[in-house]
C-alpha cells in the first residue's frame, strides 16, 4: 500500500511543531502535515501544532510504487504522460494502491504534481509540473483557458457534421443521485464543446470524433455528447441508473455485462493533443496512442459477444 506509517522519533514532552522542525521539516511544512492529519503520536492523529507529545511519533507517508510508466515528453519545467485508462491522476485516499503520483514522485520528487486532471477512465495526455514554480505557472495557464486540449472519442450513432454544443451544466443537486454526476441546467455554468466527426463505422454504428472543450467543466465532453444523444461508448455515469453506476464504480459488474450495457469495457475518451505557450515557447504535444484503432477494437467486442 502506498501510504505507510513512517517512524520519525520518540517525543519527550515536546510540542508537535517542534518535533517536526527538529526532524528537518520547515515550519510551513510542519503546519501542513499537521493540518492534513499526517502526524501520529502512539497511533493517534495530532491535530494541534502546540500539542505536547510523549511517545512514538510517525508520519503517514506516501511510499511510491512505480510501474514503469514513462513520460512521452519532458523538459526542465514539466513533463507530459500518456495516462492509461483506469489510472488515477492522484491518490483518492489512504487505501489507494496506485496513481500517477507513484510515477511522478519516483521520477521528479515530492514537489512534482499534475497541473490538471483526467478522469479515472479517460486516457491520454496529462501535464506534470516538475517543481512548485512550474506548477504555479502551468495552473494559471489552465485556469485562464490558455491551454487548448483536443480529445477523441468513439460515440454512439452517426454524426455527419461538425457541431457546437452549448449547454450550461452544474453538479447534480439530487441527493439520491451519484455525487460526482453533472447535469444540464439553465442556471448552471457556461459550457461549450466543439465536435467534429472523423470516421463513421457502420458495422458498429459508432462515430469516431474529435472534441474540443472551449470551457473546462467536469465531465463536459461526456455530458454534452450524452445531451445530444451521441453518448460515448463505455460511459459509466450518464444514461444509467444509480444501481448500474454503483456496480460499475465498485467493480461489481462483470466485463461482459458492462460491454453489453454501455458498449465498451472502458470509457472510449482520450486526451489526444495539448497546446500552450510557456515562457515564450510554444508547445504542441500529440499522444502516441492510436485511439481510432484501439477504440474500434473495444467497440467491436460487443458485436463479437452476440
Amino acid at each position: 500500500m502506498p501510504y505507510i506509517n513512517k517512524f520519525i522519533t520518540i517525543a519527550d514532552s515536546q510540542k508537535a511543531y517542534e518535533v517536526l522542525i527538529n526532524s528537518g521539516f520547515k515550519m510551513r511544512e510542519a503546519q501542513r502535515l499537521i493540518d492534513r492529519g499526517r502526524l501520529l503520536c502512539d497511533g493517534v492523529v495530532v491535530n494541534e501544532k502546540n500539542a505536547v507529545l510523549n511517545g512514538e511519533i510517525c508520519l503517514i507517508d506516501y511510499e511510491t510504487n512505480p510501474r514503469g510508466l514513462e513520460p512521452i515528453f519532458e523538459c526542465e519545467q514539466f513533463a507530459v504522460f500518456d495516462k492509461p485508462s483506469g489510472v488515477l491522476s492522484h491518490p483518492n485516499g489512504r487505501n489507494c494502491e496506485y496513481s500517477l503520483n507513484d510515477e511522478i514522485w519516483h521520477l521528479y520528487g515530492r514537489e512534482a504534481s499534475v497541473a490538471h486532471r483526467l478522469d479515472f477512465e479517460t486516457s491520454g495526455l496529462i501535464v506534470v509540473a516538475q517543481n512548485r514554480a512550474s506548477q504555479i505557472k502551468l495552473k494559471k495557464l489552465f485556469e485562464s483557458r490558455e491551454v487548448k486540449k483536443c480529445y477523441v472519442a468513439m460515440t454512439s450513432g452517426e454524426i455527419k457534421n461538425d457541431m457546437t454544443i452549448e449547454a450550461k451544466m452544474d453538479l447534480a443537486n439530487n441527493y439520491d443521485d451519484v455525487k460526482m454526476r453533472m447535469q444540464i441546467c439553465e442556471d448552471g455554468k457556461d459550457a461549450v464543446t466543439k465536435i467534429s466527426p472523423i470516421e463513421y463505422f457502420a458495422d458498429i454504428d459508432a462515430t469516431f470524433v474529435r472534441a474540443v472543450p472551449l470551457t473546462g467543466r467536469q465531465h463536459q465532453i461526456r455530458l454534452h455528447l450524452f445531451h445530444v444523444e451521441h453518448k460515448i461508448l463505455g460511459e459509466p455515469l450518464y444514461g444509467l441508473d444509480r444501481e448500474q453506476i454503483i456496480k460499475i464504480l465498485d467493480k461489481e459488474m462483470s466485463e461482459i455485462d458492462r460491454i453489453n450495457l454501455t458498449g465498451a469495457s472502458r470509457l472510449l475518451l482520450h486526451s489526444d493533443e495539448i497546446l500552450f505557450e510557456l515562457d515564450g515557447k510554444n508547445y504542441h504535444i500529440k499522444s502516441k496512442f492510436d485511439a481510432k484503432t484501439e477504440f474500434y477494437k473495444f467497440a467491436k467486442e460487443k458485436f463479437e459477444l452476440t
